[in-house]
């Protein structure tokens, strides 16, 4: 016959059957949603994303289409206006910036994107192969990014845009590859300390070559760092891609971005046309602010000290 702590025993091993177990994944993605700062830059990031995508259905009027009786000295009749068409107004040469912001917007993202996109590939494979293999090679490695990181970053971007001409394909390139170095030294770091575990051990005793175990066994855990650092890096292309832009190396016409939109906007605030600058400012700010929400939410979300 059992007796009552057999039962209980009996009783409690039943209870944890019942409870479902939670992976990292999940248990990160509870704690992220509950981050109220987070989820409403995520709601944030995905509105601007919608209006990119879908704001140039709403435009009355194309980019590049220029209003002739609103260009020059009488800009200032371009005021914002529902009646007309131009609901954030038009720029000093008549042409519409609602269209040119969504258009900008739509740049700006694709750029940061794609920007942090090759950075961060780049970069964790370069990291990862370092921190694995180890070594002499891990030193010079290493001892490259060390060389590259001392060169002026904004100095050799402008350099290639100058010399291999102004063009978004040349500024995805320029961004993306020479933004990977802090990212090759962060997955290298956290490569060191997962090569010594028992599931690499286990793939190396049964002959499993680097190759494969850098792709099928590194990486894949290298996933929680890499998504946070993309997303707090994607802010910082589009920063890097305003600051060009606002230069005159950028975006070209008749094409635009937010930074070259500021740029106008703000050579133009002493003659009383601030929502030249105001509405592409906003846009920009407000983007920057809901990336680096979302980053610091999934910062704490996949941070397993926090578990």
């Amino acid at each position: 016959m059992f007796n009552k702590s057999s039962v209980a025993a009996v009783e409690g091993v039943a209870e944890l059957s019942q409870i479902e177990g939670r992976s990292l994944w999940q248990d990160a993605r509870r704690r992220f949603f509950r981050n109220k700062a987070a989820v409403a830059g995520l709601i944030v990031l995905i509105a601007i994303g919608l209006f990119a995508l879908l704001g140039g259905w709403f435009a009355q009027y194309e980019p590049d289409y220029v209003d002739f009786s609103l260009m020059g000295a009488n800009a200032y009749q371009g005021v914002p206006s529902f009646e007309t068409g131009h609901y954030f107004g038009t720029d000093i040469d008549g042409r519409d910036l609602f269209a040119r912001t969504v258009q900008g917007t739509g740049i700006s993202l694709m750029v940061g994107i794609v920007g942090a996109m090759v950075a961060v590939i780049v970069g964790t494979l370069y990291g990862a192969t370092a921190g694995y293999v180890g070594g002499r090679v891990d030193g010079v490695m290493m001892r490259i990014v060390d060389i590259l990181m001392s060169i002026p970053f904004m100095f050799v971007l402008i350099l290639m845009l100058v010399i291999f001409g102004r063009s978004i394909l040349m500024l995805f390139i320029g961004i993306g590859l020479i933004s990977w170095l802090n990212m090759a030294r962060i997955a290298r770091g956290q490569t060191l300390t997962i090569k010594n575990k028992e599931f690499v051990e286990a793939a190396v005793a049964t002959g499993v070559s680097p190759v494969v175990i850098v792709l099928r066994h590194i990486v894949p855990n290298l996933l929680g760092i890499v998504i946070v650092y993309a997303t707090l890096l994607v802010p910082e292309m589009i920063i890097f891609e305003s600051f060009i832009s606002y230069l005159g190396l950028g975006v070209q016409e008749p094409m635009t971005s937010l930074g070259a939109l500021i740029n106008q906007g703000a050579a133009q605030m002493n003659n009383g046309t601030l929502w030249m600058l105001m509405y592409p400012l906003f846009f920009f700010l407000i983007t920057l602010f809901a990336f680096f929400f979302v980053g610091d939410g999934l910062r704490d979300a996949l941070d397993p000290k926090d578990r």
